[in-house]
Formats: C-alpha cells, structure tokens, sequence
C-alpha cells in the first residue's frame, strides 16, 4: 500500500466510532517498519592507539569485540538505542561487530533498517529457526517472556560462526554508558563459561516453585554451590567453554523438565540459574543496573542503585520508549533519550 493509500485509511478510520481505535492500532502495528524511521547514526571513528583490523575483512579477526542481541519490531527503537549507546562510548568503536539474531519472517527487513541507521556498522543478521524452542517454552508469568526469541541466546554458540569463541550478550532494553572493551577484557577464570553480576541478597527459593524445593532430586542441582541470583541480560560468554561442556543441552533439559513439572514461573532465566547458578565469573554491579522498567507486573518507576554505573538496564515491564513517548517518563528514562534515534513519519499521535 502506499504512502497516500496509507492515508486514506487512515482518515476513513478516524471517522469510525471510537470502537474502532481497536482495528486502527492494528493497521499500524501491521505496519509498523513501514512508518517508522530513524536518524542516521554519526560516524564514530576508532582512537590512533586502536588495533587494526586486517585488510580483507573477516568475523574471525582477533581484533574485533563481538555484541550478540536479538532485535525484533517491538523492541526495535530500544535495541537501536543500545547499538547507539555501545558506538558512543567505545574507545574502538570500528572494531565492534555485532551479531543479530531476528525471526526468519522479519530479518531481511530489519537488517535494511539497521544497515540504513548505522552505514559504517559491522554486522550480521542470522535469521532464528523458532522451531528449535517453540515446543520447550513453558507459560510465564508476562507474555512477552514466552516469545522464542527471548531464548535465543540459548543458541548463540550454535547459530555464531565457530571461529568466534567469545561474545558479549545485550538485551535490547540497555544502555551502555561505558567503554564495551572494559566489559570485553574481563577474564573468565578457571572454567567459568558466562560472566555476570551476581546479587547474592535477592531471595534465590522465590525463582522456583516449590515443587521443585520440596523434591530432593531436583533441588540437588545447587549442592554445595553458592547460588546467587543473576540476570542474563548482560552476559559474557566463552562460546568455546558453552560449545565443549553442550550448555545449550543442559539447559534444554531443565526446560523439558519444566514442561513436565512446572518447577519455576519466569521464562529463560530459571533454567540459566539451573545451569550455571554459583559457579558464574561474578562481575562489578555497576556492568548491570537493572530492574529500571520495573517489575514483570507493575510499570513502577526506579531509581539507581548506589555505586558507579557503567550500564543500564530496563529489565522489567516498563520500557523507556513507551514512557516517554506516553508523556509519563520516570526520571531515568531520560538517560536512555539522548541514544534514541527514532522518529516517527505519518502516524497520528495517540492520546
């Protein structure tokens, strides 16, 4: 359809009673790539003291530092933000690749959106076969942490090429205000396969139900470990260790579990805790300040916590995005504005 068919619709629909408001938002979210737009991104440059690249270029280059994230329609404008966010604050910023794992029915189109909002960006765009873990996924506690791409990290050393042996894992709803090399050049120690910030106060028992507690074999996982809460949106990964040890089997497993015996409520974080829970690389807290959206129920504002912060995070339901664009922020959401390179063409404000 056109720019003025577009149009037309749109007018015809605004004579409609108010009923259908319901079949208007539908035609946009249809087309929502179709009015979307966004600023193209200045171009960041390397510092003289960067390593450099190889002549020919190629993924398995050792100078590069990889980014893994998913980007899908919804959360577009925030995973844009984040890329935005990682290219400001580098040091070496043409020495980041990034790694993007989107649905097979929308990757090309995103792709021309990333390529279009960031010329000089290294990228790839690997399309997610849902089919992997469509029949694993179990119902949470929020519908939007039931979409199969919310797993995909799961699969990031299968669908990586395997000469990339290491990766930085961001959620699209994160800014990084840091240098990313600082994050990249923390040594997993001994056989560590993910580094993250750990929050050892958090009350572990509430992430799993008490099916599972109450039964000796499954709880038997976490003996003798000190297992701490962490959030697996900000992770680095040794791909090589997750590859060698079949990590994406294990946690396969827990999920089939799950399936069977409802041992926990919250999405693919419960059965990464499974898996690596006290035996993570545990990282400074300043490389995850999360829980900014909220909690998984309630759009309830946050502050910071104390302590330096390197990264923000607005895990949770509320989204900065949204809350800005509503005329409601919270006061940290305007930290997340400056990256925000959306703007919006055609479309009729809602009120």
């Amino acid at each position: 359809m056109t720019y003025l068919g577009q149009a037309l619709v749109l007018i015809l629909l605004s004579f409609l009673p108010y009923s259908a408001y319901a079949i208007r938002l539908l035609l946009q979210d249809n087309n929502y790539s179709r009015f979307s737009r966004y600023n193209e991104a200045p171009k960041y440059l390397n510092r003289d003291d960067c390593r450099v690249k190889g002549s020919s270029f190629s993924v398995c280059d050792p100078s590069l530092v990889h980014v893994a994230m998913t980007v899908d329609l919804k959360y577009l404008r925030g995973s844009i933000a984040a890329v935005h966010s990682v290219l400001k604050h580098a040091s070496c910023p043409e020495n980041v690749y990034f790694h993007f794992i989107a649905s097979y029915s929308s990757s090309s189109e995103l792709g021309n959106t990333i390529k279009s909002t960031f010329p000089c960006l290294g990228f790839e765009i690997y399309p997610f076969n849902e089919v992997l873990v469509k029949n694993l996924i179990s119902s949470s506690i929020r519908q939007a942490l039931e979409e199969p791409l919310n797993y995909a990290r799961i699969y990031l050393a299968d669908i990586i090429q395997p000469c990339v042996t290491r990766v930085i894992y961001l959620d699209s709803d994160t800014i990084l205000i840091d240098d990313i090399q600082k994050l990249w050049g923390i040594n997993l120690t001994g056989k560590r396969v993910i580094g993250a910030p750990e929050y050892c106060r958090a009350n572990f028992t509430k992430y799993f139900t008490d099916q599972f507690w109450f039964d000796p074999i499954l709880s038997r996982v976490f003996e003798g470990k000190k297992a701490c809460y962490f959030n697996t949106g900000v992770m680095v990964m040794d791909l090589a260790r997750w590859r060698g040890g079949e990590y994406t089997q294990k946690i396969e497993k827990w999920m089939r579990i799950q399936k069977e015996r409802r041992i926990y409520e919250l999405g693919s974080l419960p059965p990464f805790l499974l898996v690596f829970g006290g035996e993570i690389e545990a990282l400074h807290h300043r490389w995850n300040q999360h829980g900014l959206g909220g909690d998984n129920v309630v759009n309830s504002c946050r502050s910071l916590h104390p302590g330096p912060v390197s990264l923000l995070h607005w895990s949770g339901k509320g989204k900065p995005w949204v809350r800005l664009d509503l005329g409601r922020p919270c006061p940290v959401d305007h930290l997340w504005a400056p990256y925000d390179l959306h703007r919006t063409e055609g479309l009729p404000k809602q009120h």
